[in-house]
């Protein structure tokens, strides 16, 4: 009589030992690459930095990597005692780091029972990430300031709503959406694999 391993025997065990070994796996490659594949994160917010803060944002410049937006808020430097205007900088990768989790989740779904569609599936949810992405960005771009500003809602022109607004939008942009996001998307995209792989298993095992 043969045993087979559990991971064999239950595609719920064998999909989640897939997807984490891949996350880990498509990290490490997004690292190499992210300058480049973020790009348009950075275009998105750039955007939105001009269009939603204009009061704020004096120009925006962009590199592979980086995206630096120099403001119109002027704060005093605590060591110096002098006068300057706030210059923000992010990595636009750094908040785009749920891909590498969505492609991961992908492709264990391909390994565990070879679902067909993977490439058009990786594509949409590239596009569909973006301005997840870019909501992320901006609200860390914001923080920023808000915390270079001394959490001053006069010295940033705005309602004391406006500048609680920004600090949730951070802790739900940054702390939560980059992982909760791609997630969703997969099973918006994924819904046959879930229907007919996950749910199934998961009503065997119990």
């Amino acid at each position: 009589m043969k045993v087979r391993p559990a991971a064999k025997r239950n595609p719920v065990l064998r999909f989640a030992l897939v997807a984490a070994a891949s996350t880990i796996v498509l990290t490490f490659a997004w690292l190499r690459v992210s300058p480049w594949l973020s790009w348009p994160v950075a275009s998105i917010s750039h955007v939105v930095m001009e269009q939603a803060t204009p009061l704020w944002t004096r120009s925006v410049r962009k590199a592979p990597g980086l995206i630096e937006v120099d403001t119109a808020v002027s704060v005093k430097d605590p060591r110096t005692g002098r006068t300057g205007e706030v210059v923000l900088e992010a990595d636009p990768g750094r908040y785009a780091y749920g891909l590498p989790i969505f492609w991961a989740l992908l492709l264990a779904a391909w390994i565990t029972h070879r679902m067909p569609g993977r490439l058009s599936r990786a594509l949409l949810g590239y596009v569909l990430l973006l301005p997840v992405q870019a909501f992320s960005l901006v609200a860390y771009l914001w923080m920023q300031l808000a915390g270079a500003a001394g959490y001053s809602a006069r010295t940033l022109f705005i309602g004391q709503w406006q500048l609680e607004a920004i600090v949730y939008a951070y802790q739900f942009g940054v702390l939560v959406l980059p992982t909760l996001a791609p997630v969703l998307i997969w099973l918006l995209l994924d819904r046959q694999f879930f229907n007919e792989v996950i749910v199934p298993g998961w009503k065997r095992r119990h």
